[in-house]
């Protein structure tokens, strides 16, 4: 497949069955660590293999700047020119797995037809042959990574060309896709101080010490994956900078070692004592960061614990745990099919001897390979099996204090290397932010609802003869908290009906909007005109000295005359849908928005409202969202209204929010509010 559309490396990734977890079966082209953090992928996750599988459609990402702006995980992880295509492996009936190749940044910015088709074809094939290998009981399972062919060696022309090199001052040296040395010439060991024969068969960056740096690494992978060539100055302890040239191809790379006189004036006078972290990991950490920093509430931050950080480490359960009152308290799990498993550790003492409340405790992570390492410290586990056979306790310490820990289970006995645990140490301490960042969103948000619904109506008043809707729909962004709100007033037999919109998406344009609202009822309850009421709280809110203004329409409805009375102050049109099905927007003649100008008038008119006919009241967040025209959208309601026939009102209600909702993003909340005169 890679070599009909001239890529440079790939992967095959297969869907076990009954799995949501996609694995990497086998990796072609470069090695297997480029792709470290993506090696077992949710297939939930925002990312080019695990879409192409949900979508069954190929997916392409032109260049660097594309793969940032639509897949920024791998982005932060992999920052170098590339273009990739990925594509499922499946055919009409089964998902058997996904595909992705990539090519050098050199690759034009559109897939050309014939790589797209023999992409697709190759796809095909090979789910068909996965079909027949499952029908014949033959299951697929993974196999040893292809990274090129073997070098040849032997040959007079061979021979020659080692010679040759021998004789050149620098040092030249090549490495195969693993970054191993396959061969170095005589002066790569002078300038490198280190004999050749200690060179091959080792990487550089681990056989040298004073390269031992992931930015040294980082080039290497930058060359392999871009196919362009890269370069670096490193200083060879004591005083000896050179220059490596690094110059990639699809077997491997060519390095080419000069000393760097006169590029670097500064000697750092001191080396780190420790090594530095492997990149690999470093790139684990990259790709999961990027990925907690989506989490907005607590359940974000578990689903994403769950859909990204569990098949990346390979763990089948989670359990989070936060103290709350002197308790252990269960913010939720993933993995246990019983939820009493978990949920009876909900409540527990903070001082219970239990490994969560441990680590919680003293902010030190425990490893447990087996049930018998956990049996032997904590023997009351003996009676609560999970199903689990190792496990990792994960403290979440964020601006140093405890705000949870993190328990990743497995189901067999499982080896926690020194790196690993370096990583999930790591991962714990970017689970803690998340996780703090994400209990105080949801606070806020507990706020922000119960003073929402405080302010607004918890039911309208049932009214002969009239049938009623409202609803109200936060925006997407901020605390869901806004100025928006609506009212349906008993005015003796009938009724008087409001909807309005102050400025702003905060505490203040709530508390303002709940004066507002009741400024309008009392002007209502004395028998003011339309026109009155808008001009009575235009007044107050002018008083108040709020520095916010509103929007609003008020009627009075005059049920026995089929008509309703109208005043409007800088709000959108209201929708009147005739009997017949008919559409159109009210043409109401207005004033000023509330709170610009003491003296302000508001006309009131009368509009004809038959038995039948429906009165759509609403604010602007129906009609605008970022990139939407707005007549457009008014035309996509009036359209949905026209349809509406007769059904109930709550139902027409839900429609047309839901039309709202499926915009997007949606910066502004909205007020409905439905009124129909009975037949």
């Amino acid at each position: 497949m890679m070599d009909d559309v001239h890529a440079h490396s790939g992967a095959v990734y297969l869907l076990p069955p009954g799995e949501q977890v996609l694995e990497m079966a086998v990796m072609a082209g470069l090695p297997r660590s480029f792709a470290a953090p993506w090696e077992r992928i949710s297939l939930s996750s925002p990312l080019p293999v695990a879409d192409a599988l949900r979508e069954r459609r190929l997916i392409w990402v032109s260049g660097e700047e594309e793969m940032a702006g639509r897949y920024p995980r791998i982005a932060v992880v992999l920052p170098y020119p590339f273009a990739l295509a990925a594509l499922p492996v499946a055919t009409a009936d089964v998902a058997y797995g996904a595909v992705f190749v990539t090519w050098p940044g050199s690759h034009p910015p559109d897939i050309t037809t014939t790589e797209r088709g023999r992409l697709i074809s190759a796809c095909d094939r090979l789910a068909l042959r996965l079909q027949r290998a499952a029908e014949q009981g033959r299951p697929a399972v993974p196999e040893a990574d292809f990274l090129g062919p073997a070098a040849m060696a032997g040959t007079t022309g061979a021979i020659e060309a080692v010679r040759m090199l021998t004789r050149i001052p620098d040092g030249m040296c090549s490495l195969d896709v693993n970054g191993r040395v396959t061969y170095a010439n005589t002066a790569t060991g002078a300038l490198v101080g280190t004999p050749v024969a200690q060179l091959l068969g080792t990487q550089l960056w681990t056989a040298l010490p004073w390269l031992n740096d992931p930015v040294y690494e980082d080039r290497y992978r930058a060359a392999l994956i871009s196919q362009d060539t890269t370069s670096f100055v490193a200083l060879r302890p004591p005083q000896e900078w050179l220059m490596f040239r690094l110059h990639p191809s699809r077997s491997g790379v060519s390095v080419h070692i000069t000393p760097a006189r006169g590029t670097v004036q500064d000697i750092p006078s001191d080396v780190p004592s420790e090594p530095p972290a492997r990149l690999v990991a470093i790139s684990h950490l990259l790709n999961l960061a990027s990925a907690l920093t989506e989490a907005v509430g607590v359940s974000d931050v578990i689903d994403l614990v769950a859909g990204e950080i569990m098949p990346a480490v390979g763990s089948r359960s989670l359990v989070m745990l936060a103290p709350e009152g002197g308790r252990l308290r269960v913010l939720g799990h993933r993995g246990y099919e019983d939820a009493a498993l978990v949920e009876r550790f909900d409540g527990m003492p903070l001082a219970a001897q239990t490994p969560g409340a441990r680590a919680l405790a003293t902010g030190v992570p425990s490893f447990f390979e087996s049930r018998t390492q956990l049996e032997q410290i904590y023997p009351a586990r003996f009676a609560a099996r999970d199903g689990m056979a190792a496990w990792a306790y994960l403290p979440l310490i964020a601006s140093g204090r405890p705000v949870g820990t993190c328990v990743l289970g497995y189901l067999g006995p499982h080896h926690f290397s020194a790196d690993e645990r370096a990583v999930l140490t790591s991962l714990g301490g970017l689970i803690a932010q998340a996780l703090e960042r994400a209990r105080l969103y949801d606070a806020k948000l507990r706020l922000a609802n119960g003073l929402q619904s405080a302010l607004l109506p918890h039911s309208l008043p049932a009214l002969p003869g009239l049938e009623v809707a409202a609803r109200y729909l936060p925006g997407t962004q901020g605390m869901d908290i806004g100025g928006d709100f609506y009212d349906l007033i008993r005015t003796g037999d009938t009724a008087a009906a409001v909807v309005g919109d102050v400025q702003g998406h905060n505490v203040a344009a709530a508390g303002l909007m709940g004066q507002v609202r009741t400024a309008v009822r009392a002007y209502t309850a004395v028998g003011q005109s339309p026109g009155k009421v808008i001009a009575s709280t235009n007044r107050l809110l002018i008083d108040l000295d709020a520095e916010l203004l509103a929007s609003c329409v008020f009627l009075r409805l005059d049920l026995p005359g089929h008509r309703a009375l109208l005043a409007r102050a800088g709000h959108p049109q209201p929708l009147l849908r005739d009997p017949d099905g008919g559409v159109h927007v009210l043409d109401l003649a207005g004033g000023p928005l509330l709170g610009i100008e003491r003296s302000a008038v508001y006309p009131t008119t009368a509009v004809p409202l038959g038995p039948g006919s429906v009165l759509v009241l609403y604010t602007d967040g129906l009609i605008e969202a970022p990139g939407v025209d707005v007549d457009a959208a008014l035309a996509d309601v009036a359209a949905l209204l026209a349809r509406a026939a007769d059904q109930p009102l709550e139902a027409l209600a839900d429609s047309l929010l839901g039309h709202a909702a499926g915009v997007g993003q949606r910066s502004d909340d909205t007020a409905l509010l439905l009124l129909r005169p009975e037949r």
